[in-house]
């Protein structure tokens, strides 16, 4: 058998490992393994450069390793991709040429290893009769079918770090510090990091934020003798009757989400004259190798996916619904997004620590 691997979206820690996994499993069955670069890219404007075999020594001593060794766009729908005619960018559905040259190079099948985006690429092509196995990948934590995916851990110990170290910096100068971090339309890194990191506020997507009920908090603990906080906000938040903290939009892509601490940090500055400062984690959160627990499961990830090939269990994801990997139906794995939970154990943990949620 000859499988293809490629990695879409935004990179997370974690990402090598499932390559470095799928490769020396599939070799151990005998098989042939290539990489894409750059999502389908490598089947498109690099092709056939864009096609790197892969062995044991190409994988060697990458499982820790931050990024991807096949590289990543997040402009690489084939189906909605963007090509220059006439001075202009348009928007073109170039997905049989991708299923053209996976044929020409007799690949048997793909593994796609990516978000709900680069999922619901694959759901496309599986409608178009290619047979691929989906691995899911995403700091946000967002996708329903497993209990948790690779990348997630990382971004939350990267941020709680950061978090960790506004503290002293916030403490000695008295003041308010707003911290950004990724997610999306999820909370899942604003709120594990947040309580992990002992933030006064935090506010999430889930729950659209009062700002005189966070001004409020925030007042007391100046009140009651401690003359700093820390709020944290995912990228997604919003106040109510607001709107998201958008930066523009760019062809084939979603909205840019950004600027929800600098919005949240001006407002609190204004309404309560504390001094007040914002910062925003952006791709750090992606940087970086993966924590202990990332890289297990994405190892996990890897070598049950080339296990469900083997048993023919195309058109699935592989999903942790612990203690097992188990394939369940892209269709159903992308079908809605795992949001938190309002009656989530973590949420009412932050209540009872008494961290302001802006509500």
């Amino acid at each position: 058998m000859h499988i293809l691997i490629n990695t879409g979206g935004g990179d997370a820690p974690g990402l090598n490992a499932v390559i470095r996994a799928v490769t020396l499993s599939a070799l151990r069955r005998g098989w042939k393994v290539s990489g894409i670069k750059r999502g389908y890219n490598g089947l498109l404007e690099e092709y056939p450069q864009g096609l790197i075999p892969l062995d044991a020594d190409r994988v060697r001593g990458i499982s820790h390793l931050g990024g991807t060794i096949l590289g990543t766009v997040n402009k690489g729908n084939p189906f909605e991709y963007p090509v220059k005619e006439g001075g202009k960018v348009v928007v073109k559905d170039i997905s049989d040429t991708v299923i053209q040259r996976i044929r020409e190079v007799g690949a048997d099948g793909l593994i796609a290893i990516g978000g709900d985006g680069s999922l619901r690429i694959a759901q496309k092509f599986i409608e178009k009769g290619l047979k691929i196995i989906g691995v899911p990948k995403t700091i946000d934590n967002d996708l329903s079918a497993t209990q948790v995916t690779f990348g997630f851990d990382s971004a939350v110990s990267v941020a709680t770090e950061a978090i960790d170290r506004l503290h002293s910096t916030a403490e000695a100068h008295q003041r308010v510090m707003v911290v950004e971090v990724m997610g999306r339309y999820a909370g899942w890194i604003a709120l594990n990091s947040g309580v992990s990191g002992t933030a006064d506020v935090i506010l999430i997507p889930e729950i659209e934020y009062d700002i005189e009920k966070v001004c409020a908090a925030i007042k007391h603990r100046y009140d009651t003798g401690r003359n700093f906080a820390i709020v944290v906000v995912a990228e997604g938040a919003k106040p109510k009757g607001g709107g998201l903290s958008i930066k523009g939009a760019e062809v084939g892509r979603e909205v840019l989400l950004g600027g929800a601490a600098e919005q949240v940090a001006a407002e609190i500055g204004r309404r309560t004259s504390y001094e007040t400062r914002s910062l925003v984690l952006g791709h750090l959160q992606r940087g970086g190798g993966p924590t202990t627990f990332d890289r297990l499961l994405a190892l996990r990830f890897g070598s049950a996916a080339v296990r469900m090939a083997e048993q023919g269990l195309w058109g699935n994801m592989v999903a942790w619904q612990p203690p097992k990997m188990v394939p369940v139906p892209i269709k159903e794995a992308i079908a809605s997004m795992k949001a938190v939970p309002l009656d989530h154990d973590t949420v009412s943990a932050a209540r009872d620590l008494g961290i302001c949620l802006g509500d």
